[in-house]
């Protein structure tokens, strides 16, 4: 029996491996490069505008949070582990120039974004409790039409899967074991009750619904974005002789091959590969996971919620991606020791290497502030992936059967701490490779709508000036 669920792990695996390699690739950052252009080239020339767009209110609109509330909820659940461990992993492949690429990315990556805000406004569904919603199984439904609601249903069950946080519970308690533990005593019953506390503190904000983890986002992503801008500044401050060499290696890296991945055009494309992987898996853009939180805005103007929705790359893929691997990359200089040997790492050894490494920026105090940000980070990422779980629930089951879904997601949170956690991480993965191609599959047969009504946005607003 062992060798049969053996056999099933690693199928899945495999299939992960594959489906979130140069499939996910060029379908996000292929797709992200059309939205950049087709929207001739909108997160380049109205990012101002977008920040202004945050002090909008519609009040009066269908939904149930403001515009800022929905961004911040959104970058709750996209700045995580993935923007510390995921960096170190990137760093351990790629080398410095994954950076650069994980910036291409971030661009591409606002383009999509401003699409499926845009969308998610346009077309807004009603729930069988007749309560306005948001997300792509009602762009897929609304905006594409009945027929193609098998569509909406498939998204909705691979967003059930992908929205657990197995991976940000698991990563949680063993930076706790790793930090304050002694390896004997890293048993199972340690690790169910530090996934019974990750419960019960999460159990407190997601019980409030969508009203409560907004008013808890608009908080807390300001406040511990602000946070770790500053431990990285005082990193850069102390070491601010290695700063220049960093930044040279991420430029040079970006289209220099990498000694330990070959040469030639294979290793800088293995390179770029590696960035905007991680980068992509960081800000979600296509995913479809943020059109849910936009859908749920207050906004009469469709093109409004898209400006405000291509911030949310530009903070998590390029400012708190950014800031973890100029640490990382000074702690490594400092004590080259702690470079992992080897082609790369998992999430879980990606993220001892970065706090190894902040460990040696700031000696005795660098790895126990970085852990408060995984914490925060991590509950952060909870808070909002409950919403959209339910949400996939709410479409598949009822508005009524909604609400259970968080039972089952807060259980699961204890069920994380305590398994291994390969194969869980894949089938995510995998799930979220799966949520993609439904959503970006949306998104292009919409965008020509989408880019009728930024043109009429624009032009209006041109004309009140």
């Amino acid at each position: 029996m062992g060798g049969f669920w053996d056999s099933i792990g690693h199928g899945i695996a495999a299939f992960s491996d594959f489906i979130c390699g140069y499939p996910l690739f060029f379908l996000l950052i292929g797709g992200g490069l059309f939205f950049l252009v087709y929207s001739k080239f909108a997160p380049l020339r109205y990012y101002g505008r977008a920040i202004g767009a945050l002090r909008v209110k519609d009040d009066g609109a269908a939904g149930q949070i403001s515009s800022f509330e929905a961004l911040t909820s959104a970058i709750a659940a996209t700045v995580g582990m993935g923007n510390i461990a995921g960096v170190a992993v990137a760093l351990s492949i790629g080398g410095p120039g994954a950076i650069f690429w994980m910036w291409v990315s971030a661009i591409v990556g606002m383009a999509t974004k401003f699409f499926e805000g845009t969308l998610a406004v346009m077309y807004k569904g009603k729930d069988d409790a007749g309560e306005t919603q948001g997300g792509p199984m009602y762009m897929i439904v609304e905006g594409l039409g009945k027929n193609w609601k098998p569509l909406a249903v498939f998204f909705s069950i691979f967003g059930l899967i992908g929205t657990l946080c197995v991976m940000q519970a698991n990563q949680l308690t063993e930076s706790v074991t790793t930090l304050f533990f002694a390896p004997e005593q890293n048993t199972a019953t340690l690790r169910l009750i530090i996934g019974l506390v990750i419960m019960i503190i999460v159990s407190f904000v997601v019980i409030g619904g969508i009203q409560r983890i907004s008013k808890i986002a608009t908080k807390l992503v300001p406040t511990m974005v602000a946070l770790y801008f500053l431990l990285v500044i005082f990193i850069l401050i102390r070491h601010i002789g290695l700063v220049p060499g960093v930044f040279r290696d991420i430029f040079t890296g970006a289209f220099t091959p990498r000694g330990a991945l070959g040469g030639g055009i294979g290793s800088i494309i293995m390179i770029a590969l590696t960035g905007v992987r991680r980068a992509a898996l960081v800000n979600e853009a296509g995913v479809g996971t943020a059109s849910m939180m936009h859908g749920a805005s207050k906004n009469n103007e469709p093109v409004r919620e898209g400006l405000v929705a291509m911030i949310g790359p530009s903070i998590d893929s390029g400012l708190v991606c950014t800031l973890t691997a100029l640490a990382i990359l000074i702690g490594s200089a400092i004590d080259p020791s702690i470079i992992p040997s080897g082609s790369g790492l998992n999430s879980m050894e990606g993220l001892r290497y970065a706090l190894l490494a902040f460990g040696a920026a700031i000696p005795r105090v660098g790895g126990y502030l970085l852990f408060v940000m995984v914490i925060l980070f991590a509950f952060s990422t909870m808070f909002s992936y409950s919403y959209y779980g339910q949400k996939c629930t709410g479409f598949l089951f009822g508005a009524r059967y909604a609400k259970y879904y968080n039972y089952f997601f807060l259980a699961m949170l204890v069920v994380a701490a305590v398994i291994p956690l390969r194969v869980a991480v894949s089938l995510i993965d995998a799930a979220y490779a799966l949520m993609a191609f439904p959503t970006m599959f949306t998104l292009f047969c919409l965008a020509p709508k989408a880019r009728k009504e930024m043109d009429r946005y624009f032009a209006r607003h041109k004309k009140q000036r």
